[in-house]
């Protein structure tokens, strides 16, 4: 059973997010109790070894929506809203794959479909050895610069420090398990037309990571999608602007 951190509300409905790489569940805490307070029952579960969560040694996207579908039955959940950023996006749509039955709605943010160039997969593994070898520090030197708008990076450093932090205390190992599973995606562009749930796609105008440009590449594909851009936020979104995060997730939920 994968691990989690969440908030009880009421029963507006039930959602799961699906955090990024290589933060824990953690960086969805600005949206956990707003979520909340709105009625909805909202669980973060934890990728494998981050954090509080057992370690599974070759893991596969799949493999986590497989234990994704375990969890929402032992919630006793029907369904929920699946929303997921960067990985968590990753895992979102490998859940949608394999368990369509069990997603109300998709929320994409700050993600890709597609899988990786060579150049790419080349580049993966060259950070997995550097954290293999230099530990986890390294991943949060590469990481956090690339996560938040400029002035975010440059005035608020609480953000940019707790941030850090959460990537320092993961295992090297696990961080480049992490990654590895990252390479290994399938592609899921063709799936993104196959998509009949309602769904929504965020995404921070700075982000350089995964660009306005790929999302909007994605918002044409996936047949009556809905993207949402949010200004002066980097890759999470979620952190960097999170009062608009949330009333555009909230207007989403309500939506449904």
């Amino acid at each position: 059973m994968l691990t989690f951190t969440g908030a009880a509300g009421g029963d507006a409905g039930n959602v799961l997010l699906l955090h990024a790489f290589p933060v824990s569940a953690q960086m969805w805490e600005p949206q956990l109790a707003p979520l909340a307070e709105s009625g909805y029952r909202v669980v973060a579960p934890y990728v494998y070894g981050f954090d509080s969560s057992p370690s599974r040694p070759g893991w596969s996207m799949e493999d986590y929506a497989r234990d994704l579908a375990r969890l929402v039955e032992a919630l006793d959940w029907s369904s929920a809203t699946v929303a997921g950023l960067s990985m968590g996006g990753y895992q979102a749509l490998a859940f949608y794959r394999l368990f369509p039955e069990l997603i109300d709605s998709l929320v994409l943010c700050d993600t890709r479909a597609n899988a990786d160039s060579p150049e790419v997969l080349a580049g993966r593994q060259q950070f997995r050895n550097a954290v293999m070898e230099k530990g986890s520090e390294e991943a949060a030197a590469r990481m956090v610069p690339n996560f938040f708008a400029k002035e975010s990076y440059a005035s608020n450093q609480p953000l940019v420090e707790k941030t850090r932090e959460s990537i320092v205390r993961q295992a090297p190992e696990e961080i480049s398990e992490a990654m590895r599973a990252i390479a290994e995606r399938k592609d899921s562009t063709e799936l993104l037309t196959e998509i009949a749930c309602p769904a929504l796609i965020i995404n921070g105008m700075e982000d350089t990571v995964t660009t306005p440009e790929v999302a909007a590449g994605m918002h044409a594909l996936i047949p009556g999608s809905k993207l949402e851009l949010i200004p002066e936020a980097g890759h999470l979104s979620n952190l960097d602007q999170p009062a608009m995060f949330n009333g555009i997730l909230l207007e989403h939920l309500q939506s449904l």
